[in-house]
């Protein structure tokens, strides 16, 4: 019998559907297959490229991007005379520590040497309420007024009184503050300035900083009570805070990390370091790390370590002295700094606090040491860091603010490591899918006799136990009720402990 034409067109989109059936069993048989050592490929590649970050070949040289900056091109009028006057500011300083004075006796010292000044000044006294206690402080700033600008734009040099190692030693800004009301007295004398200048005295360490911030640009916090700010200068554009603890320092650091891995744009990071190793011949460290080599001694890798040293094969013991393997150890260290710091969302000193409001800021930290650098190279590099900052024409954009350093002079900018990250998150969503669909089949034990496959045998029936998948249904509407119920019970217990009344419930006195 001759089939019509439509029945013919019928048995070959069948024949085409069957087809396209087998070809996709055939091509999901195979990914499966494949999937399992794709993954690890992609984890393995992902973490040797994470751990080749600290290389020198996968970085590069620091350099400028924004030309209206000119770091290094001013001549800086920072004398003895300047050092002197910071001088008598610690003695004054060292009086106030050596007698426990309050944040109200030290902020009216403050007050008072800035209006010797003339410079107008206010005090802002500050609570902070929190679940572990409260904390009291008073700030002080000045702000001198450019006269060749309407006040639109500021530059703000702050010190905390409490420095970054106070959790570590205990130790005060002393040498910080005394900087900040020597640069008050000194840069007021000149007529060069084109933004104001803020001169911030901050009680206590993160907290201080935080009320200022907050007051100056008008925002309320539940937990935070403070008087608005009358004395208001323009919009911040670029913060210097000055962490100077111990007596000299030998190299300079620099600290960079805000809230939430916030980076400020890398311009005036390398401005600072420029100026400080070229123009006045300081080294700098990123953070407070010494990038020296360490020695050949096996007990540079910790006792415990150096026990087994003597049993490690004579190539294993070259290869860890090899200087480039010391330069990596150094590198890695840094890295590793800098992804702890912005992954765990906190600051790495008070600058942090200034990017939340747009605004570039840096922590300069003076490593203490026994030598050779103090005031005088300190207020140089200050004086013409400020000078740089003052050239800008309009907010820092043109270089980076995704990076990560790994010298004091190298970097590595975002399209060097973000690729690790997105191949092994790449490796966790194949992972995910897989799961997903594993996820919709269930395997069940069915039993098939002789009869079920019509066979011609005529004796009993021959049992076989076998294995079938069968779908099954995925839960999805009940995993997203649960996820969803425990998003808002932990929003509303965040948002209920950040009240006031939640503080004051819990606050253990």
């Amino acid at each position: 019998m001759q089939l019509s034409n439509s029945e013919t067109f019928v048995n070959d989109e069948g024949a085409g559907r069957a087809k396209a059936i087998v070809r996709r069993r055939v091509i999901f048989a195979v990914i499966g297959r494949v999937l399992p050592w794709l993954r690890a490929a992609l984890f393995l590649t992902g973490t040797i490229w994470m751990c080749c970050i600290p290389l020198p070949q996968m970085g590069r040289g620091t350099y400028i991007d924004e030309n209206a900056l000119q770091p290094g091109q001013v001549n800086t009028y920072w004398s003895w005379r300047e050092v002197h006057a910071a001088d008598r500011y610690l003695e004054d300083l060292e009086k106030l520590r050596d007698a426990n004075a309050t944040s109200q006796q030290r902020a009216t010292y403050f007050r008072d040497e800035f209006a010797k000044l003339g410079l107008p000044t206010e005090v802002q006294p500050y609570t902070i309420h929190a679940p572990t206690g409260g904390t009291e402080g008073v700030n002080v700033y000045s702000i001198y007024t450019a006269p060749r600008s309407s006040g639109s734009e500021a530059i703000v040099l702050s010190a905390s009184w409490k420095s970054l190692k106070w959790d570590e030693d205990g130790s005060l800004n002393l040498r910080g503050v005394a900087t900040i009301l020597a640069l008050a007295s000194y840069l007021k004398r000149y007529t060069l300035w084109a933004k104001d200048i803020v001169f911030v005295i901050s009680d206590g360490y993160m907290d201080g900083m935080h009320a200022w911030l907050s007051a100056y640009h008008g925002f309320d916090h539940a937990n935070l009570e403070t008087q608005p700010l009358t004395l208001l200068s323009g919009v911040v554009w670029t913060a210097l805070c000055i962490d100077y603890p111990g007596h000299s320092f030998s190299h300079l650091g620099v600290y960079f990390e805000g809230l939430n891995g916030r980076l400020p744009n890398q311009d005036l990071l390398n401005s600072v370091l420029n100026i400080a190793r070229y123009s006045n011949g300081v080294s700098v460290l990123a953070y407070d790390a010494l990038d020296h080599l360490r020695t050949d001694h096996p007990y540079d890798f910790g006792p415990r370590t150096a026990a087994l040293w003597n049993y490690l094969p004579k190539v294993a013991r070259k290869m860890l002295n090899d200087p480039n393997m010391k330069t990596f150890e150094n590198r890695a260290g840094i890295v590793s700094r800098s992804i702890a710091w912005q992954a765990s969302g906190r600051a790495s000193g008070v600058h942090g606090l200034f990017h939340q409001y747009r605004i570039d800021a840096i922590t300069i930290y003076a490593r203490p040491s026994h030598g050779p650098h103090g005031f005088f190279v300190l207020g140089k590099i200050i004086e013409s860091t400020t000078r740089t900052m003052n050239n800008l024409l309009e907010r820092l954009h043109a270089s980076f603010f995704f990076y990560i350093l790994t010298s004091a002079q190298s970097f590595i900018k975002i399209g060097g490591y973000l690729p690790a990250a997105v191949i092994m998150s790449v490796a966790m969503t194949f992972g995910g899918l897989a799961l997903w669909v594993e996820a919709s089949w269930v395997q069940i034990q069915i039993v098939i006799t002789d009869a079920d496959k019509n066979s011609e045998s005529s004796g009993d029936d021959h049992i076989e136990h076998s294995k079938k998948w069968v779908k099954r249904s995925r839960p999805v509407v009940d995993a997203f009720v649960l996820a969803g119920c425990t998003h808002l019970s932990g929003g509303a217990m965040l948002f209920a402990l950040g009240t006031k009344a939640s503080m004051d419930a819990f606050t253990l006195w």
